[in-house]
Formats: structure tokens, C-alpha cells, sequence
């Protein structure tokens, strides 16, 4: 649902700093882009053992959750859809129970049930849908029509579909962290391809200094934020889009239209959690213009750029991180 890019990476298993620990940055694939563990270590080996870790359960994720994966879950879901119930384990459960907040707090715009328009739409080849299909694929849309007892689910119409692909990057970035913290890590954070949750400061106390990208001019940095604790998320209309008759048509797509949304350039947010930070960027974005409303009333830090290239920003709690500088 959302394009995500907040920092540039390096290459894996390099050293970044020095001081009394020294600062490793082990990069890695993963979810379909590019990722890195940054942490405090005595050595390079203990560095990437520690990184291992939380690079197993980033891909744990990936293969339980992607709809690619045919041994996933999602995937077994899609696949029994207008047929048969789905067991599922007590993890899935619980996102499920999550993408019920995303959709009731979003008046039914953050829906996982939405992804079945990608089917319309290939933003490597320009050209619009034909209105036919898009309606036809917006018949499938509702996640108020799986049906749910207890631990199975069954999506009622055959073509039905769910994708976690609008918070699993975010989740996987928090599990990520929360497994580096219990093995004693710190200072340091993961960020996947641009859903980043810090674990701790650097090893000398200071913040983590993380660019935000200029989403109509890749080369610069438009802003950069001081982390120490937290999640940054960003999303764009940047990341998969293409042009034609002088309009960008994003990857973003209106669950209730099927088209790409166009208000907004790109939302950044500062949020306790990755998933929460990335799930208020893509709600933002498919609220266009009610959207600085939901994030005054949902978030704890935002930076927003509208398609005219207006600068929306709210800062932070004294307690949390500062707010985005501009550059």
C-alpha cells in the first residue's frame, strides 16, 4: 500500500562508528527491498550474530505473511476463498484483530481486502483500467464480509483476497527490534526499506539522525530527525507510479474508487511503533485532503508534503523524539 523510503543504505557488515563500542550496519534483502540491523557491538562477529536474529524473524514474517508464499498463511486463505474455513494460529488472530482498528479508525479505508486492485493496475506499462474491471474488483472489497469464529476465518466470494502488505513490513520491523532488545542490544535500530524502530541511542547517548527524502527530487535529504527511541514510517506517491496526459498515478489505490490517491506527495510519522507510524502514513494518505485531521488526532509526530509541495508539520511530545527539521 505505501512506498517507503527514509534513509540511505549501506553495504552489509560495515562499520560506521567508533567509541567505546563500535556501531555495525549489517544489510540484507528482504519483503522485496533492501533492509539493515544498525547496532552497538565489541565485534564485528557478535554484530552479526545479533543481526542474524532479527534478520530470521524479519523473514519468518515474510514467508507467513506474504500472499506469494504458498506455504503462508495468507496465501492459504486466498486460496479457500468462497470454499472452505482456515485455521489459524494465535499470531495471525491478533493481526487480524489489528487490521479490524486500522479499518474502523479509517472508516473502512485501511482494509486488507483492498489488494485485489493491483490486478487493474501495472505502474510499469502507463494506461488506466478499463471502469468494468475496477468495479468488478471493488465487489470484492469489504473486510466486513469475512467471516470469523474463533480461530478459522473464510473470506465468503471466490477472487476474494487479504494482504498483510500494509503493516507486515512495520511489524516485521518491530519484532525485529523487540528481539534485539531482549538479547541485550541497546543502541541501534532496523530499518526496512525505510520503516525504521530505533531500540536505543547511539552509544554515546545521541540520537540517530535519520534523512527524510524529498519525494520529487530523490538526491535530497528534504528533512532530517534526531531518534533515539520510536518508529518513522513514510509513505509516498514515489516509490511505483507512472505519468500520462501530465497526471502521476501512484501505487496508493482508493479502496472505494480503485483509483490512485493524489492529494498528498508524501506523509512521514513519528509513532511509538513502526506499525503504528506506517499504518497512520497509508491511512493519511487514502484520507487526502481530511487527512491532517486524523493525524492531529492520531499521531504523535508528522511531516507532510501536499501535491502543490506545502509543508504540513506537527511537532512532538516534550517526551518523545524532536520534531523534523527542515532542511
Amino acid at each position: 500500500m505505501a512506498g517507503r523510503y527514509s534513509s540511505v543504505l549501506s553495504a552489509a557488515g560495515s562499520l560506521i562508528a567508533t567509541g567505546a563500542m563500535n556501531v555495525y550496519r549489517i544489510g540484507f534483502e528482504a519483503m522485496g527491498g533492501v533492509g539493515e540491523v544498525v547496532l552497538s557491538a565489541d565485534t564485528m562477529k557478535r554484530a552479526q550474530a545479533m543481526a542474524a536474529s532479527a534478520i530470521e524473524e524479519v523473514k519468518r514474517i515474510e514467508l507467513k505473511y506474504s500472499r506469494y508464499h504458498s506455504s503462508g498463511i495468507v496465501h492459504r486463505i486466498n486460496e479457500s476463498a468462497g470454499d472452505g474455513w482456515t485455521e489459524c494460529d494465535d499470531e495471525t488472530v491478533s493481526l487480524f484483530g489489528y487490521a479490524d482498528s486500522l479499518y474502523e479508525s479509517s472508516d473502512g479505508l485501511f482494509d486488507i481486502t483492498s489488494g485485489v486492485l493491483r490486478k487493474a493496475w501495472d505502474f510499469r506499462n502507463p494506461g488506466l483500467p478499463e471502469r468494468e474491471l475496477l468495479d468488478a474488483l471493488i465487489e470484492m472489497i469489504g473486510w466486513e464480509k469475512a467471516e470469523r469464529r474463533g480461530n478459522l476465518i473464510r473470506l465468503p466470494q471466490r477472487g476474494m483476497e487479504i494482504d498483510f502488505g500494509g503493516f507486515a513490513k512495520e511489524y516485521a520491523a518491530d519484532r525485529g527490534a523487540a528481539l534485539l532488545h531482549a538479547k541485550g542490544i541497546r543502541h541501534g535500530y532496523v530499518n526496512l526499506a525505510g520503516d525504521i524502530r530505533v531500540i536505543g541511542p547511539k552509544p554515546d547517548g545521541a540520537p540517530w539522525l535519520i534523512g527524510i527524502r524529498d519525494p520529487r527530487d530523490h538526491g535530497r535529504m528534504m528533512a532530517s530527525i534526531p531518534l533515539s527511541t520510536g518508529a518513522l514510517a513514510t509513505s509516498g506517491d514515489y516509490e511505483r507510479y507512472f505519468e500520462l496526459e501530465g497526471r502521476r498515478y501512484c501505487h496508493i489505490l482508493h479502496p472505494g474508487t480503485g483509483m490512485p490517491v493524489t492529494h498528498w506527495q508524501s506523509v512521514s510519522v513519528l509513532a511509538p511503533l513502526a506499525v503504528h507510524a506506517g499504518s497512520c502514513t497509508t491511512i493519511a494518505m487514502l484520507k487526502e485532503a481530511d487527512a491532517l485531521q486524523f493525524l492531529e488526532r492520531s499521531c504523535t509526530g508528522f511531516l507532510a508534503v501536499d501535491r502543490l509541495g506545502v509543508v504540513y508539520q506537527k511537532s512532538c511530545d516534550p517526551e518523545y523524539p524532536k520534531s523534523p527539521t527542515l532542511s
